[in-house]
C-alpha cells in the first residue's frame, strides 16, 4: 500500500490507482465533467485538476489521470487551484452559455459570467468530454462516433456527418453525456439519437407476450450474434422473461 495526503488527510492507496480514486473512495469532492469509472480517463474538461507537492515543488495534474506515488501531497482547494478552475469554468461558459449544467456548475464555483466572447453556435451543449466517444469505443466496441476536426471546429461526430452503419442505437453515448449534447427519445416504436450536427431512426423491438417496445433491433441484433444467442432470444422483453415460472 501506498500513503498519501489530500487536503492534509493520510490515506492508504493501491499502486495504480489515480488522485481522482482515492479522493473520491474518502469522500473528497473533486469537480469532473468528463470522467466515468467504467471507462479510461481522458483529461479533456480539465476540472479535476490539483496541486501536488513533489521534492519541493508544485505543480498541477489532472487527478483523474495522475498516479499516487508514496508519500505524495495533495492540495484539491487551494487558491491556485481555484483560480484555475474558475477560468476553466469561464472558457466552458464561453462555450456553453445556455447549457443549464455548465451554468449550474459554474455558478457553484462563483463564476456568474465569463470573461472570454464565445465564438461557437448560440445553443453549443458539447463540452468535448469525449466520454461518449469512449462509451461506444470501450463499452459497446462499435466506434460509431469520434471527434472530428480541430480548434473551433472540433465536434463530435460520425463519420461525414452521415448515420453510421455502426450505431446500433444502444443510446450509451446519451446516458454518459453530462450536458445533454446527446439525446434519445422512444416513441411509437422507434428510437431517435440525435445531437446538434445528426440523428438516427431505429425501429425498437416489440414483446410478443406483453406488447411492449422494449430496445432497438440492430443493437438486440448485434449482441445476439456476439454472443451467439438463439434466433428468437430476444422476442421476449426481460420483464416478461423474468416473470415465467
Amino acid at each position: 500500500m501506498i500513503t498519501i495526503s489530500i487536503d492534509g488527510q493520510e490515506l492508504k492507496a493501491k499502486e495504480g490507482q489515480t488522485i481522482l480514486e482515492i479522493a473520491r473512495e474518502n469522500g473528497i469532492y473533486i469537480p469532473t465533467l468528463c470522467y466515468h469509472e467504467n471507462l479510461s480517463p481522458y483529461g479533456a474538461c480539465r476540472l479535476c485538476c490539483v496541486e501536488i507537492f513533489k521534492g519541493g515543488r508544485s505543480r498541477i495534474v489532472a487527478s483523474c489521470l495522475y498516479p499516487v506515488e508514496e508519500g505524495l501531497e495533495v492540495k484539491t482547494n487551494s487558491p491556485h487551484i481555484i483560480n484555475n478552475r474558475k477560468m476553466i469554468m469561464e472558457l466552458l461558459l464561453a462555450r456553453c452559455s445556455q447549457n443549464e449544467v455548465i451554468k449550474k456548475l459554474a455558478s457553484e464555483m462563483g463564476v456568474e459570467q465569463s470573461a472570454f466572447k464565445a465564438k461557437y453556435l448560440e445553443n453549443e451543449d458539447c463540452i468535448l468530454c469525449g466520454l461518449c466517444v469512449r462509451a461506444c469505443e470501450q463499452i459497446v466496441e462499435r466506434s460509431a462516433i469520434s471527434l472530428v476536426n480541430r480548434g473551433v471546429n472540433r465536434e463530435v461526430a460520425p463519420p461525414f456527418l452521415e448515420p453510421s452503419a455502426d450505431c446500433i442505437g444502444c443510446g450509451s453515448c446519451a446516458y454518459v453525456c453530462p450536458t445533454g449534447a446527446i439525446k434519445m427519445e422512444d416513441k411509437d416504436g422507434t428510437r431517435v439519437v440525435y445531437a446538434r450536427n445528426w440523428e438516427k431512426e431505429f425501429k425498437l423491438k416489440k414483446c410478443k407476450k406483453c406488447g411492449n417496445y422494449w430496445a432497438p433491433e440492430e443493437q438486440l441484433e448485434y449482441i445476439r450474434e456476439k454472443l451467439n444467442l438463439p434466433p428468437d432470444f430476444f422476442d421476449v422483453c426481460p420483464n416478461c422473461r423474468e416473470s415465467v415460472p
